[in-house]
């Protein structure tokens, strides 16, 4: 009992660390989850936590810009959002957990669990075979699915949405998967190769679905149909619907409202305050476009703002051994989304009456 208490405390405690880094409802990953597989709700709540951290660079420069309101599960505290974001959200999230406790899985941390070697001896193509340590996505699937899947107790369109949501998520860590090879043969002539599959790093999944994101498909659903409520006819037009939708896709049910402005009751902080870049290197098309859209769309002005920042230059080292550096002084100039003089909240509302993004 003391060490089945020990264990149960010891878990708690690392979940409070991670979730106190970003206000978000990883718990109800942990509490829904059965008892017996306890074992991996570090793992879970360490890919919930990767999940939320992606979709906050995916959206960096974009009107919603996943905000700390947004990352509660739709089922959950009563929010019932179905929007393209809310697919996004399900999607990354049931991603994060799939690949953490895949990854998990195969660097042992997990005792029942390792490589997936099922493939191997097999021959794979011409002149290479399975072989080597392949990352065990069939596990992290498994277990990702008792916990991620089962905050969804409803059967109503928001939950079957939620459900097929979290399936693309998951389906995205399969899909850009590698195939990593090593050859054999005499003096180094590769005349075989051994492969096995590695999962891709996880901005390579958020790339993945946020292009999913951008071609998710809104799904109309049979009004008069769906008035009868719990009923068999009501279940199977719902049903019906969803069949049309590859599991790949994302899917939403409801327009987006206007990001641009302020909306306490939703959660949403507008855009104004936020930060836009107008020059730099390597920037992308996307983020140079970034004052235009989130300010001149919704309706705001780019203000200008210098600040002076100090940071370790012209650094040494001096054996043996240390390094010595200088602090230099650096004056930056930052853009910023303002309210034009004489403007008024409403008027940005009524401008952009439709801007989903």
């Amino acid at each position: 009992m003391k060490s089945n208490t020990f264990i149960i405390f010891t878990s708690l405690g690392i979940y409070c660390a991670i979730s106190n880094t970003a206000a978000w409802s990883v718990n109800n990953f942990l509490m829904t989850g059965p008892k017996a597989y306890l074992t991996y709700s570090t793992s879970v709540a360490m890919g919930a936590h990767s999940g939320i951290e992606e979709c906050k660079h995916q959206f960096t420069w974009e009107r919603w810009n996943c905000p700390e309101s947004a990352l509660q599960l739709s089922t959950h505290n009563r929010l019932r959002s179905a929007t393209k974001e809310t697919s996004f959200v399900h999607a990354i999230s049931s991603a994060g957990v799939m690949y953490t406790l895949t990854r998990n899985c195969s660097m042992g941390d997990f005792d029942n669990c390792g490589c997936d070697d099922s493939r191997n001896g097999r021959v794979g193509g011409r002149g290479w075979v399975w072989g080597g340590c392949s990352d065990n996505v069939e596990f992290g699937e498994r277990i990702s699915k008792l916990f991620v899947d089962a905050l969804e107790t409803g059967q109503d369109a928001r939950a079957l949405m939620n459900l097929h949501n979290n399936e693309a998520g998951r389906r995205a860590v399969k899909a850009t998967m590698k195939r990593t090879c090593k050859c054999h043969g005499v003096s180094g002539s590769c005349s075989i190769q051994t492969c096995w599959l590695q999962l891709a790093e996880f901005r390579e999944i958020g790339n993945y679905l946020k292009l999913k994101y951008d071609q998710a498909q809104k799904l109309e659903m049979d009004k008069r149909r769906m008035r009868a409520g719990n009923s068999a006819d009501s279940r199977g037009a719902t049903a019906e619907t969803f069949s049309t939708v590859l599991a790949t896709e994302l899917v939403f049910l409801e327009d987006s409202p206007n990001y641009c402005v302020r909306n306490a009751s939703l959660g949403l902080h507008g855009t104004e305050g936020r930060e836009c870049l107008q020059s730099g290197k390597n920037l992308s098309q996307w983020e140079r476009r970034s004052c235009r859209r989130l300010c001149a769309e919704c309706g705001l002005k780019v203000a200008e703002k210098r600040a002076e920042i100090i940071t370790s230059c012209n650094c040494k080292f001096h054996w043996c051994c240390m390094v010595k550096c200088q602090q230099c002084k650096q004056t930056v100039t930052k853009h910023y989304c303002a309210r034009r003089d004489g403007s008024s909240p409403n008027a940005t509302r009524r401008r952009n009456r439709g801007h989903k993004r």
